[in-house]
């Protein structure tokens, strides 16, 4: 049996981020000295020994979750380590795909965390693990199961659990053009459009926000990995756990004007235990 370390690399440095280790830290530590702290204590303050990080599939179809084949993944700053056991757990319970290395390194919805991950958690690199998990399109039905599978890791407090989304993808280049011309120029439009997505989220629950993408189809590349955090936390609340969440920021990559425009927003948020 080889004990070969399987390392998927920073595939996207160098090109969506700087793969300098050096520039990328100083990028980093210049953007979260700006970051303003929660009020409220959250999970995150507490140092996880585990990271869960769920990413939406863009580049393959895929119906289910997948774990990733490797052991490692690197980045510019210091490779992190994949919780094999849980893998294991979840292994175990048929639920879920293995991505193979090249779906793994051609998705960046997993990567583009990784680096904010080894910055944050740098103090203690030597002692927690990552479990990185693909999110498939999935059914309402899936994003049940899977949140209830993932409901007693997530009301574990030593892990910590990212979801990975953008908002809004809005133009012809996205097949996205809904416009609400009661809300004035476009890009308001899309705000609106977005933080009544927001809100929903913020309500915790599952079922309002699969209605609301099902009447606006509003283009959430993070939907489903949302929707299932969004079942989890409903599965929590059942047994009495307290929970709320609140989104931190927003931003357009640009201000739509006009039919030729295009952007895409940006939303972040943080789901506080009580």
């Amino acid at each position: 049996m080889s004990n070969r370390v399987v390392c998927r690399e920073a595939s996207h440095a160098g090109s969506w981020y700087s793969a300098s280790g050096a520039q990328l830290n100083a990028q980093l530590e210049s953007w979260l000295s700006q970051a303003q702290s929660s009020i409220k204590p959250a999970r995150a303050i507490i140092a996880p020994r585990r990271v869960f990080i769920l990413g939406p599939s863009h580049h393959v179809p895929l119906s289910r979750c997948a774990l990733s084949s490797a052991d490692v993944y690197r980045t510019p700053l210091y490779d992190l380590r994949i919780d094999q056991k849980v893998y294991t757990d979840l292994w175990k319970t048929g639920l879920f795909e293995r991505m193979s290395m090249q779906t793994d390194e051609d998705e960046h919805s997993i990567e583009m965390h990784l680096p904010y991950t080894a910055k944050a958690m740098e103090s203690h690199k030597d002692e927690f693990s990552i479990v990185p998990v693909l999110v498939g399109a999935l059914s309402e039905s899936k994003e049940q199961e899977y949140g209830k599978l993932l409901s007693k890791y997530l009301a574990d407090p030593t892990n910590l659990f990212i979801i990975s989304s953008d908002f809004c993808h809005w133009g012809q280049r996205f097949r996205y053009t809904y416009y609400d011309e009661s809300q004035g120029e476009i890009y308001r439009s899309i705000e609106h459009l977005d933080k009544m997505g927001m809100g929903i989220i913020e309500q915790l629950d599952p079922m309002s926000f699969t209605n609301y993408l099902k009447k606006y189809h509003n283009t959430i590349c993070g939907r489903h990995p949302i929707g299932v955090l969004l079942n989890a936390v409903a599965e929590l609340r059942k047994s009495g756990i307290d929970m709320n969440f609140s989104f931190l920021n927003y931003a357009q990559s640009s201000e739509c004007r006009n039919w030729q425009d295009s952007s895409v927003s940006y939303a972040a948020g943080a789901l506080i235990v009580h």
